[in-house]
């Protein structure tokens, strides 16, 4: 099994940066945080310690600058781990400097959140490229134990199987290996829900979508809530990246992922969720506040009166019994618009998941890991479970979004197998009463 002892961290002052770093250190593995000027490594180490709450981090850490520590940390390490901005051209300047410094065999990993990993290494060397992929974690990585490992066209398929074992035995990480496409496995379809839900949200309302896709449907934290959490700039970044490289004649929900022109303009204004203290919501001495969208300013959540909806009161209260089927069926066997509004976004959520089955993934059991313990969110295979193979086809067929062939053809041969089988995941986790 490949040894990782001394790993160097670039970008260790933003969120995944210091986060995966404070990780790292949790396999006793020697961690160098790296970034633009030492005070900013140094300040990424602090944010590691507060994440974690351990000042043991700091035993593992040491810090450095591009300039001056790039070359010999990078020359040392076992594994290279990149956590810089978003950005292509930036990605590709660091990558050009790690080239020709690295040894032959250390590994060179990504923190990309969607870039394509071949086209990240294309201009790089081939020792580069065999060992090149991504690594996807999940923010909190210290919390959220789902990952992607994504090699690109050119990765020595050894190399994927040696990182993703180290990673299940050392970080104790729920890994999958999701295919080098716009978003990879969980963003491309975590993010088409989202996105959804915040162009749903301009005409009813940020809380009154927050709360009928509440975590009662088999999410941790409402859409909006999470948009907020990951950053409005970062969302922005993901789906504009499946709009430019996916077109709309290869995915059959394709609208889903234009990108609101509300949040397009309060993003140039500033608006970028909880970093920048407003989204979807805000808070002013601890009084919460939520984006009326057509008049573009704050309201008191409490000046809001939401409809108290019989059917996920009654679903809650079924989730806090434990009867998560009976949860799950009050809520598609629902009337009334509400119901309407959060059946099809249920059916839109689990007929683009299996539809992205050998695309993003190999297997159904893929997505739903990565959406299970990547989004903390129900996963596809989960729900059709809950609900009846039956019931879903009839529920998506209801809501007008296309079936899927796998769910047709368990359904046609009458099949009693579970969708999602797994030895040690509690189904209960992903239904909050809430």
């Amino acid at each position: 099994m490949r040894k990782i002892k001394k790993v160097v961290l670039l970008g260790a002052n933003g969120t995944m940066g210091f986060g995966s770093g404070a990780l790292f250190t949790s396999a006793g593995c020697q961690v160098t945080f790296l970034a633009r000027t030492k005070e900013k490594a140094q300040a990424g180490l602090a944010s590691a310690i507060e994440q974690v709450r351990s000042a043991s981090v700091g035993s593992f850490v040491t810090i450095g600058s591009y300039e001056i520590d790039l070359e010999q940390s990078v020359a040392e390490a076992d594994l290279i781990f990149e956590a810089v901005a978003e950005n292509f051209d930036i990605k590709a300047e660091i990558f050009e400097k790690i080239d020709q410094f690295r040894k032959d065999d250390s590994i060179i990993a990504t923190v990309s959140s969607g870039l394509s990993i071949t086209k990240l290494a294309e201009s790089r060397s081939p020792s580069f490229q065999q060992h090149f992929l991504g690594l996807h974690f999940f923010n909190p990585p210290n919390v959220i134990v789902g990952t992607e490992i994504i090699p690109g066209a050119n990765t020595n398929p050894t190399l994927v199987e040696e990182l993703s074992r180290w990673c299940e035995e050392n970080l104790q990480r729920v890994t999958i290996t999701a295919f080098d496409t716009p978003g990879f496995a969980g963003n491309r379809i975590g993010f088409k829900v989202l996105n959804e839900v915040a162009q749903l949200a301009e005409h009813y309302g940020p809380l009154f979508m927050d709360y009928i896709i509440g975590p009662y449907s088999g999410r941790a934290l409402p859409p909006l809530a999470t948009i907020d959490l990951v950053g409005w700039d970062i969302h922005k970044a993901i789906v504009t990246n499946v709009v430019t490289h996916v077109s709309a004649t290869e995915d059959e929900a394709f609208a889903t992922y234009q990108l609101p022109t509300y949040m397009e303009k309060l993003i140039s204004a500033g608006t970028l969720g909880n970093k920048s203290g407003k989204g979807f919501f805000k808070k002013v001495d601890r009084e919460k506040f939520v984006l009326d969208i057509p008049k573009n300013e704050y309201v008191s959540a409490s000046s809001i009166r939401l409809p108290k909806l019989a059917f996920i009161e009654s679903a809650k209260f079924y989730h806090r019994l434990g009867k998560y089927r009976e949860a799950m069926k009050t809520l598609v066997s629902a009337e009334g618009e509400e119901a309407k509004i959060a059946q099809k976004v249920l059916s839109g959520y689990i007929s683009y998941a299996l539809h992205r089955i050998g695309e993003v993934t190999a297997t159904l059991t893929g997505i739903d890991l990565i959406m299970g313990m990547g989004f903390n969110w129900a996963p596809p295979g989960v729900l059709i479970d809950m609900i009846g193979a039956k019931e879903t086809l009839a529920l998506l067929e209801s809501s007008a979004v296309p079936v899927p062939r796998v769910l047709k053809q368990a359904v046609d041969s009458n099949s009693t197998q579970p969708f999602f089988s797994h030895p040690t995941i509690n189904v209960g986790k992903f239904f909050v009463a809430r």
